[in-house]
């Protein structure tokens, strides 16, 4: 079978590096069992790399330097694997207003410029699929822009970069500090040479705002996202935790939050949380991603499973490129854009949450008199106390209930510059059930 216009479905790579030479291993290794999904042959027509001699296991002639050209070429379908915003960013843009469509797994591009790439692709007539870019092989991206689509989506949860949860899950289980974690998560290849865009959390952020797109239906950037990532987190953070019950999970939290009034907008954030260990997503632990979803009538759902490296990513990848191909062979298109609910992305500082505080404070009587008064000022209530007694000093440790994340900061900051108080030891939001 061929597609609509009499050829076989011709594939341009872009990049060819860990994951881009598992997609080119397993279209030439799997090319019959791709035909016969897609209904015609997925052959590849070329692969962009920036240096052609340094790569002898391809075939010589599929390569060139010249990713522009092959852009432009007879081809139908182009799959980014490169990374970054441009010059990715303008062929991705030609190629799908020249009805080519495109699949790419470049959470970057999508999370700065998803609305611009989607109305291209509408001009041209062309799919745009990006499975790839949050999660890795894990199912996720497709069950909420088709199979959640008629559902409410409330909230979309989950730990979404694997570098961050191998160092959270190490210092759970050894008690080691964050620095030393890190070095043996380089050490074991868990973390990049340069592990920035993980530990601040850049990475989750970019993933969170196409999360928060998908689930309600509204353009969400990663600039829109509140972040914050794991340098911070102490072994004491995380002896708190468990004496609570509870882990440390940097996570990606997308919402929707209704006013007062009934006015709905979104919250995107990512940061790291205190999760009660009952919950699914505080047992997975190492490199793996899981994505927690509440809906309307679906209820709770999760998805765990690999998050990175070259083959599980090729895999979604190619179910991508299956998709498309086929979409080509019939005639059609895959699902569009949906922002037309076009909420209203909240201010952190507006968000509901909960806080951990820790604090040492004098130990003397009257301090926790004192301490609650100054949340009961600021319009925060208190959810439980603990506290310690040790030498001439005290621990205390408080856990509220939610209440706007700027009132919380700024009772935080009142509390430090307390008399009775000695220190603001730690301070980390809450997610779960009450303490």
């Amino acid at each position: 079978m061929s597609t609509s216009d009499g050829r076989t479905v011709r594939v341009a790579l872009l990049g060819c590096g860990t994951v881009g030479s598992e997609v080119a291993r397993l279209l030439t290794e799997q090319a019959g069992e791709l035909a016969a999904r897609a209904g015609a042959p997925v052959e590849l027509a070329g692969i962009a790399v920036r240096r052609p001699d340094k790569h002898p296991e391809l075939p010589q002639h599929l390569l060139t330097a010249d990713a522009a050209a092959l852009v432009e070429s007879d081809v139908d379908v182009v799959v980014e694997l490169i990374g970054g915003i441009e010059p990715v960013r303008t062929w991705l843009l030609t190629a799908l207003r020249k009805g080519k469509s495109v699949v790419t797994a470049n959470k970057a591009l999508l999370s700065e410029h998803s609305g611009e790439l989607s109305e291209a692709a509408d001009a041209g007539g062309a799919d745009l699929y990006f499975e790839a870019s949050v999660a890795g092989a894990i199912p996720l991206l497709r069950p909420l822009r088709e199979s959640l689509a008629g559902d409410r989506i409330t909230k979309v949860m989950g730990i979404v970069n694997g570098t961050t949860n191998f160092i959270l899950s190490a210092m759970d289980s050894t008690g080691a500090g964050y620095a030393e974690t890190l070095d043996e998560a380089s050490r074991l290849g868990y973390a990049e040479a340069d592990p920035t865009a993980d530990v601040d959390g850049y990475d989750a952020a970019s993933k969170a705002a196409i999360l928060a797109s998908l689930a309600f239906h509204t353009r969400v950037t990663a600039s829109d996202v509140h972040r914050e990532g794991i340098s911070g987190v102490t072994a004491s953070d995380i002896a708190a935790a468990k004496a609570l019950g509870r882990t440390v999970k940097l996570l990606a939290i997308c919402e929707r939050v209704t006013a007062d009034d009934g006015t709905e907008s979104v919250s995107a954030r990512v940061h790291p949380v205190m999760l009660p260990r009952p919950h699914p997503l505080a047992s997975v632990g190492g490199a793996f991603n899981a994505v927690f979803v509440e809906a309307d009538a679906a209820g709770e759902l999760m998805f765990y499973g690999q998050g990175a490296g070259g083959a599980p990513t090729a895999s979604a990848v190619l179910g991508d490129l299956v998709a498309v191909a086929r979409n080509r062979v019939q005639g059609g298109h895959g699902p569009r854009e949906s922002a037309h609910a076009n909420l209203p992305v909240r201010p952190m500082g507006q968000t509901p949450t909960r806080y951990h505080v820790s604090l040492d404070v004098a130990d003397k009587p009257g301090v926790l008199a004192q301490v609650a008064q100054v949340f009961a000022d600021h319009g925060v209530s208190i959810a439980a106390v603990r506290q310690r007694d040790r030498l001439s000093m005290a621990s205390l440790v408080i856990v509220t209930h939610l209440a706007p994340d700027a009132a919380l900061e700024a009772t935080v900051e009142a509390i430090g510059k307390m008399d009775v108080v000695r220190e603001v030891v730690s301070v980390m939001r809450v997610e779960g059930e009450d303490t």
